[in-house]
């Protein structure tokens, strides 16, 4: 169970991360270039994206339900069709990317790749602990959940 000054902290995070969503839609609204703009919504997509972490984690603090069989056979065929995608996306960026020579375009796709790498390990860590479902831990939902939240998915993060 979480402590009182965690759930706390949890909430706090996630009003913050409203706000920036906020914000930043707002300023969508007046921003014509294409690059600031796709890189704003990115940072937004990415703020939802860690206010529902943080309610993950909030949930975790209580009983977290366990999968049925066929729950556990769709996210495990998901994920490993998923983990496919995500080496063939990489496999692509990085030949690809050999050949660019704008500097401007070669940060947009190292950003990119570096979330489909950031990806591709989550996706096996998900395979790992689904694998050997019985002993999934508290633990190892919180390395899930965490292990690369800080920068994922802005450029240059």
């Amino acid at each position: 169970m979480l402590e009182d000054k965690t759930i706390r902290f949890f909430k706090d995070q996630i009003e913050l991360e409203h706000r920036i969503v906020e914000a930043i839609t707002r300023s969508l609204k007046t921003i014509r270039n294409p690059v600031a703009k796709q890189v704003l919504r990115a940072i937004a997509f990415d703020s939802q994206k860690h206010a529902g972490i943080y309610n993950a984690a909030i949930a975790l603090s209580s009983v977290t339900p366990a999968l049925t069989d066929e729950e556990f056979t769709r996210l495990k065929e998901t994920t490993e069709r998923h983990i496919e995608d995500e080496e063939k996306a990489i496999s692509a960026l990085d030949e690809f990317m050999k050949g660019v020579k704008d500097e401007k375009i070669k940060f947009l796709l190292e950003s990119i790749a570096a979330d489909e790498r950031k990806h591709h390990e989550l996706l096996k860590k998900v395979v790992e602990l689904i694998v050997r479902r019985e002993a999934i831990t508290e633990e190892d939902w919180w390395e899930i959940l965490w292990k690369n939240v800080p920068f994922h998915g802005t450029p240059g993060g």
